[in-house]
């Protein structure tokens, strides 16, 4: 491709609405345009990249047997709703009525559609399976930002598994772990599997793949001493001791006039009412019904456990009018002590424990003296708290990290629900009709790309790895207008192409800092650079773009360079 003839849209300066790095350098290096929040046109260099990170992963898949299939984006309601999910999607699901006044809606995921695919799988004899395919995805994201990181419109690979039993499954879930690692090692980054929540997509287990990277909206905990590693939504630690009273007390009520917070309550009334010793009270509505949520005073709720723990489809804290109608008091004064017309969930943390101070649910007043199993009547026991930086690790007891990544890829053991709600059954050996156990994996092509960008970049742009550039190789032509250069560059241009190199010929009549800016922005991984002083001397530059190593050679030896590098950055990818 040549320069003058491409649309390479780059721009100097970073958009004013990017925070992530991704975001800024695929807007600035023209692979990406923005039609609207959450929606993105994909322009030829990012084309060209997703067209690789599209390859690798259809490679990958082919490799462990996958078929690929192509599906309806737009889906009948009746299948979302056999499966329990029109619901449970809620606000996220982009719905629509047509013009027969049918509910329809965009996909945000194929399960139900596999599910129904395979109900013309009847014998054990055709199983297992493995499906696949690359496809738009629509998701209503209430705050789309950081690029094609969080989106309300995306590409993605969704595979589905079909075995006779749970074995099958093991077996399909591990073959689906080892390709994705393969994967996302093709495509340059570093993506740790981690155990993660199943959220709307239900099933009995899930593994999630994360890129280490601060524009990352997932928090990981991971322990260097044994390799525990989990997203915070699923991690646990181990819990301080905390020093009791031996004995029980009274419950007494005393007056804590302006105090609002669990810190407030600590600093007023000192030791026996620091954070650890407090009940923290949370009021949800829960699926519609309002309940009472119970933590220790210093910890914090992830909310996605409270989901689990209940099975909730619908969570939100309840509003300040509702928390006065149902305790009678305002926020900062609640507490669980006597409420019998409300249920109860209890994070484990507060298992057992006594002399504990609460709100009295009358503002201004708080109760000291509580002990829990005598006090409050927990109806569920659940882990509900988010675990800390430095926490003992529950498995070897080394200190956690936490740190902040980005989520390439996830998968999930789905069970029976799917093929159960479907129709999915087939004879076993024993002419038995067995519901087919499936597994579901999932990789965003976009959010990948990004990723890419967020781990190899620099302060002069992007540094793609061989795999997945735009172009290999771009000769620059610094005097277009002097014959010797121009001749010099197509005839690299010619050799390297006809060897296979996907190489960019920049014959712009533009100023060479220009033309060495752009290059280093777009990230191609090598470029030979022809000017009239150099071919003078028989010589044209190679730069590396990683580390921008720069080195002087003949064009012969610029030719075999650069196709040898090439060719051994494709061998590594594999």
């Amino acid at each position: 491709m040549r320069w003058s003839k491409a649309f390479i849209p780059t721009l100097r300066q970073d958009p004013a609405d990017a925070e992530a790095v991704s975001h800024r350098l695929l807007v600035r290096g023209g692979f990406i345009r923005q039609l609207q929040a959450g929606h993105y046109s994909i322009l030829p260099l990012g084309q060209r990249v997703r067209a690789k990170i599209d390859r690798i992963i259809r490679e990958e898949m082919d490799r462990i047997g996958g078929q690929q299939f192509h599906l309806p984006a737009l889906h009948p309601a009746e299948i979302w709703q056999k499966s329990g999910r029109w619901e449970k999607m809620g606000d996220d699901m982009f719905r629509l009525v047509d013009r027969k006044g049918a509910d329809q809606a965009l996909g945000m995921t194929h399960e139900e559609v596999f599910a129904l695919l395979a109900t013309e799988v009847t014998s054990y004899r055709q199983l297992p399976q493995i499906w696949y395919q690359i496809q738009t995805k629509f998701r209503d994201e209430p705050r789309p930002r950081s690029g094609v990181l969080r989106v309300r419109e995306f590409t993605m690979k969704d595979s589905y598994s079909l075995d006779l039993d749970w074995e099958g499954l093991d077996v399909a879930f591990r073959s689906h772990r080892d390709a994705y690692h393969r994967i996302f090692r093709r495509c340059g980054l570093e993506a740790v599997d981690v155990t993660a929540s199943s959220g709307a997509m239900g099933g009995s287990e899930s593994v999630e793949f994360i890129v280490r990277s601060p524009a990352g909206e997932d928090w990981i905990v991971t322990c260097a001493s044994c390799g525990y590693r989990a997203n915070r939504e699923r991690a646990t630690s181990l819990l301080d001791e905390v020093d009791d009273p031996e004995e029980q007390a009274e419950l007494e009520e005393f007056p804590t006039p302006g105090v609002k917070t669990i810190q407030d309550l600590a600093g007023s009334f000192g030791p026996w009412a620091e954070p650890r010793r407090q009940i923290k009270t949370l009021v949800y509505v829960v699926d519609d019904v309002p309940t009472l949520v119970l933590l220790r005073g210093d910890h914090e709720l992830v909310e996605q456990k409270l989901m689990d723990a209940t099975g909730a489809v619908r969570l939100r804290p309840a509003h300040p009018d509702e928390i006065r109608d149902l305790m009678g008091a305002q926020a900062g004064s609640l507490g669980a002590v006597g409420v019998e017309h409300l249920p109860v969930i209890a994070d484990h943390a507060l298992r057992g424990r006594r002399g504990m101070v609460t709100g009295a649910n009358r503002d201004g007043f708080h109760l000291k003296g509580v002990d829990v199993e005598r006090d409050i009547r927990v109806g569920r026991w659940a882990d509900l708290r988010a675990v800390r930086e430095g926490e003992p690790c529950a498995e070897c007891g080394a200190p956690l990290e936490l740190w902040k990544g980005i989520e390439v890829g996830h998968i999930f053991k789905l069970g029976t629900s799917y093929s159960e709600a479907m129709g999915a059954y087939v004879q076993d050996p024993q002419g038995n009709t067995r519901p087919i156990v499936m597994g579901s994996y999932g990789i965003g092509l976009e959010r990948t790309m990004a990723a890419v960008v967020e781990a190899s970049h620099d302060d002069r742009g992007i540094v793609w790895p061989i795999t997945v550039a735009p172009y290999e190789a771009v000769v620059t032509v610094l005097r277009v207008d002097e014959t010797s250069a121009r001749e010099a560059g197509e005839e690299l241009y010619r050799r390297l192409g006809e060897a296979g190199v996907e190489v960019l010929l920049d014959d712009r009549d533009e100023r060479p800092g220009v033309k060495f800016a752009d290059a280093e922005l777009i990230g191609i991984p090598f470029r030979i650079t022809v000017g009239p002083k150099g071919l003078e001397r028989g010589v044209v530059e190679v730069t590396t773009r990683s580390g921008m190593q720069t080195r002087e050679s003949t064009l012969d030896e610029a030719v075999r360079w650069v196709i040898q590098q090439v060719d051994q950055g494709r061998t590594l990818g594999g």
